[in-house]
């Protein structure tokens, strides 16, 4: 089950059910099944508080994800700050609702193994996520 709330935000403007099924779509490419999965869709001042409490990061950021996998089985939570979606999306000239999606599958991709922090890691991370939006 994929469940979608906010704190602090209007809930975005996504076909819930639609972005279910993609990123179901997503996950059997990596052979894995859909457990627990929840999107948490905040500010930044609520992504802050997150990432300090949690990470201990003094920094905003536009998605936290919480790994719980169990074998081939993605659960997680994931925390997005619409805020520096919308940030991203206008300093990288993107559409905000391409930019969105491109977040809320980041996560997943991370739930699936991707990381985008070691070398050569960022550019199979955006590889990864160009190949998920084509197929939404």
């Amino acid at each position: 089950m994929i469940t979608y709330n906010t704190e602090n935000v209007k809930m975005p403007a996504i076909r819930r059910r639609d972005t279910t099924a993609w990123i179901r779509r997503v996950a059997a490419t990596y052979n894995k099944k859909v457990g627990e999965i929840g999107y948490l869709f905040c500010d930044d001042n609520h992504i802050l508080e997150v990432n300090r409490e949690y990470l201990g990061h003094d920094y905003y950021t536009d998605i936290i994800t919480f790994d719980y996998d169990e074998g081939d089985t993605l659960n997680g939570d994931l925390v997005i700050s619409l805020d520096t979606v919308r940030t991203n999306a206008e300093k990288f000239h993107k559409d905000y609702n391409e930019e969105l999606h491109r977040v809320i599958i980041h996560g997943i991709l991370h739930l699936c193994g991707l990381n985008d922090k070691g070398p050569g890691e960022r550019e199979l991370m955006e590889a990864a996520e160009d190949e998920a939006l084509a197929i939404r």
